[in-house]
């Protein structure tokens, strides 16, 4: 068995037994292969895992439409319906439909993906990234929109890509070094170059964790960079296409910068000065701060999208977490409670709104007059008896926590319960249509939403209260949504599992350790749980303007306070003075990884499974599972999310009885 670690930092002692299971050793693998044996071996008890299993694949065929973008006289847009096991970039033009790039077609067994993908302004191209099992390790492609054949174009270290063509065989583009996941930076490239000899335009000694994005004004005279410096701050550079010299417009502010690029003006969505967001006009050729003009002042909802065509002005905000959607003066009915985007392009006076909610499949509705109608949409429907209220919770210090609350009609209760939370990142947590929940709620259970601090549903100043040394206000928030569902007859201790995933898994991890009185199962699904040396791995650096460093004295006690992993109590089954081992009477724990993961390290969940088992005194299962060909979730082909959504419905089933 592999070694333990123990050291001593800031004045801490650090007790780190499982420290050899962040390796990628042969023993590491023997001990996950084991740990994956353990865990199929309890799913094929499962005797309902099949129905299941069918079950959500029927409600996954139901699929989506997304947003599209207008090039010429050209619409692109992603698609997924039936028994597709990946999305299609679609092409409409003169209403009718054809496919350009069938995902599920770039591998045998479905698992390569298209990650992203930018038409040309006249619409005859399409840059786009493919990746394999699940990494998000882009290869930039160009795909010919007449021929549906790919030019001769691969340009490697394209993760997460942006692309702003400045003509049909030219753009800017963003590439990583080789085998590093950090110094994104801009180049140029014109087809039929080698991509190697590709001009470097911006981010030449920057901060590596700075990202920089290219964005190309449709008359093709200006340059825009957007800088993402973590989830806080992003800065604004401006240059014109036939100069040298960037212009700062927007760099030395602790605040979000959000540019839509217009042939008549740059408009700029902003929490500078407005934590809730503002829009203003800026002036090409004068786009110094003072010139700048406030179109939409900031108001009590919070601006979270909007839409230019000429002067005609469309945009959506949260209120308490749920959309309402903005035409001058006049709000515009939505199909219901839920989730609405806007967006426009500058070939088209089209204004175009993506709409979902727990019931209502993801689909595109254009902007007739005052009132929505079906542009591009999936064939099912949602379905007809599930009811969604909104309740609020009372956490810790005072704050008001939403919950979107979804069931059958005619749920008893009490009843199994599923509490789901994210609480990061500036991460809105808005109603979505999910075969998961749909699937959960018509066997009889009540799936609830938490809207956590840490994300943005109410503006920059709940972000910042779930960040760095407030996060625990994250975990408190969700601990008073637990502890309202036991109070008003929901559910019970027995029967509430709580879920999340990445950071939503840093959460019911923390949650468990901290609170395992409140729950009866936790699923972690690509968690983080070692707070101490997150940022070692992956992406891991990116995060620390959220998190903290482990680094910094100050930041390392915040994160070690709370770092579950170091608080799994008895995980290293020392006995105390008396001779008695430490432990605790955990609840049910599924942590489940995915080897391809290029953002979370599937060492967090190794770790934490090891921790618990070593420690629980409850007797129930603490079960890993670690995928192949599997990554954080994006790109993952719908046979492979069936299977999970499965096996997690079947175990909050198993572990969790009101």
């Amino acid at each position: 068995m592999g070694k333990g670690s123990r050291e001593t930092k800031f004045g801490v002692e650090i007790d780190d037994p499982f420290r050899w299971l962040e390796e990628e050793s042969d023993e590491t693998r023997a001990w996950q292969n084991a740990q994956n044996a353990k865990t199929d071996d309890y799913f094929a008890k499962r005797t309902s895992l099949p129905a299941m299993r069918a079950r959500i694949g029927e409600l996954l065929r139901t699929g989506y439409c997304e947003l599209p973008h207008v090039s010429g006289k050209r619409a692109f847009y992603t698609r997924r319906e039936g028994d597709a096991q990946q999305p299609k970039l679609v092409v409409r033009e003169d209403d009718k439909e054809r496919t350009l790039i069938d995902a599920e077609k770039l591998s045998a067994d479905a698992t390569d993906a298209l990650d992203w993908w930018y038409a040309s302004p006249k619409g005859t191209r399409v840059a786009w990234g493919r990746s394999s099992a699940g990494s998000e390790q882009s290869v930039l492609h160009v795909r010919d929109v007449e021929t549906g054949e790919d030019l001769d174009v691969r340009i490697p270290n394209t993760q997460h890509c942006m692309v702003a063509w400045t003509s049909e065989s030219s753009f800017f583009y963003v590439r990583y070094p080789e085998n590093d996941p950090y110094d994104a930076r801009v180049y140029f490239h014109e087809i039929g170059r080698e991509w190697k000899d590709d001009p470097l335009v911006f981010g030449e000694g920057r901060d590596k964790t700075d990202v920089p994005v290219p964005i190309v004004s449709p008359d093709g005279r200006w340059l825009v960079i957007v800088v993402q410096q973590g989830w806080s701050k992003t800065e604004l550079w401006l240059r014109g296409l036939n100069e040298n010299a960037f212009v700062p417009i927007a760099t030395s502010e602790e605040a979000i910068f959000e540019p839509i690029v217009r042939r008549e003006a740059l408009w700029v969505m902003t929490n500078s000065g407005a934590p809730r967001y503002r829009l203003f006009r800026v002036d090409w050729e004068k786009p110094q701060r003072e010139h700048w003009r406030e179109v939409l002042p900031e108001r009590e909802d919070v601006l979270t999208s909007v839409a230019v065509a000429g002067e005609h002005i469309v945009s959506t905000y949260l209120r308490d977490a749920s959309s309402v959607l903005i035409d001058g003066a006049k709000e515009i009915a939505l199909p219901s409670i839920g989730s609405a985007t806007v967006t426009s392009s500058p070939d088209d006076d089209g204004i175009y709104v993506g709409f979902t909610s727990f019931v209502v499949p993801l689909g595109v509705w254009k902007l007739e007059g005052q009132t929505l109608a079906p542009w591009a949409q999936v064939s099912a429907k949602g379905p007809s008896d599930v009811v969604i209220e909104k309740k609020f919770a009372k956490s810790k210090d005072g704050t008001r926590v939403p919950m979107f609350v979804v069931e059958k009609q005619g749920t008893k209760k009490p009843a199994r319960c599923v509490l789901y939370g994210y609480g990061g990142f500036n991460v809105n947590q808005t109603p979505a249509f999910s075969a998961r929940v749909l699937s959960f709620v018509e066997r009889g259970g009540v799936w609830v939403s938490s809207v956590l601090r840490g994300g943005g549903e109410y503006g920059e100043a709940w972000h910042q209260a779930g960040m760095l040394e407030r996060k625990q206000n994250v975990f408190d928030d969700f601990f008073a949504c637990a502890e309202s569902l036991h109070a008003d007859g929901t559910t019970t201790k027995d029967g509430l599992s709580a879920v999340g995933g990445s950071n939503g898994g840093l959460l019911v991890s923390a949650a468990v350790v901290q609170r395992p009185d409140l729950f009866a199962a936790g699923l972690a699904l690509v968690p983080l749980a070692d707070m101490l040396r997150y940022h070692l791995f992956r992406l891991g650096q990116f995060w620390i303007s959220e998190y903290g460093s482990p680094d910094v004295e100050g930041e390392f006690h915040v994160l070690y306070k709370y770092s579950p992993y170091h608080h799994v109590v008895g995980s290293a089954k020392r006995a105390d003075a008396s001779g008695n081992v430490a432990g605790q009477a955990y609840p049910a724990m599924l942590f489940w990884a995915a080897e391809s993961d290029s953002r979370v390290d599937p060492m967090h969940a190794r770790k934490m499974a090891a921790a618990m088992q070593g420690a629980t005194t409850s007797g129930k299962p603490i079960v890993l599972r670690v995928e192949t060909k599997a990554g954080h979730g994006m790109g993952k082909p719908t046979a492979k999310v069936a299977d999970q959504l499965a096996c997690e419905l079947a175990f909050i089933e198993e572990e969790s009885r009101p």
